[in-house]
């Protein structure tokens, strides 16, 4: 079965690898030097902070599990290279409006695990993300979601910043 691929851009590629090397390193040194202060103490069946600190440990590992599970099967799309600007593509960044709602947006294309709707990047996987990409300056896209069928204009596109 093959995996799926995850795709980042540069900046999201960096900003994975700085917290993994943040999680690995400091973290792991911080958590560690905690739970040894907490087994001074003595008695660790009773002990809060000692609970407390496995459960860090705990989150931190699982957190680093999920980062180099991202980055196992990352593949980078450089929108540089991708033509943004002449179209919607992955990395590309999109002034669009609503045309029923006479709302103007904008939105960055990401993979999955960059998208963060409220700092205005979405997936290219998801319905929204879909339905733009290819698209040109002056389209007129209708897009089917889950709250019914929207229909944007592409006003400007332009690379990431």
């Amino acid at each position: 079965m093959e995996e799926t691929k995850n795709y980042l851009t540069r900046e999201g590629l960096r900003k994975y690898e700085e917290e993994l090397h943040e999680r690995k390193s400091v973290r792991r040194n911080e958590i560690a030097q905690k739970i040894k202060e907490a087994r001074e103490q003595g008695d660790l069946s009773e002990n809060a902070e000692y609970d407390a600190a496995r459960d860090e440990q705990r989150d931190n590992e699982a957190h680093i599990e999920v980062i180099e599970n991202i980055l196992k099967n990352v593949e980078v799309v450089d929108s540089s290279s991708t033509g943004a600007g002449s179209t919607v593509t992955f990395g590309s960044a999109v002034r669009v409006q609503d045309i029923e709602l006479n709302e103007e947006m904008t939105y960055t294309i990401k993979g999955a695990s960059e998208a963060d709707v409220l700092a205005g990047s979405i997936s290219n996987e998801s319905p929204l993300g879909r339905g733009l990409l290819g698209a040109k300056t002056g389209d007129v896209v209708e897009i089917e979601t889950p709250a019914g069928m929207l229909k944007f204009k592409i006003l400007e596109i332009f690379a990431e910043s």
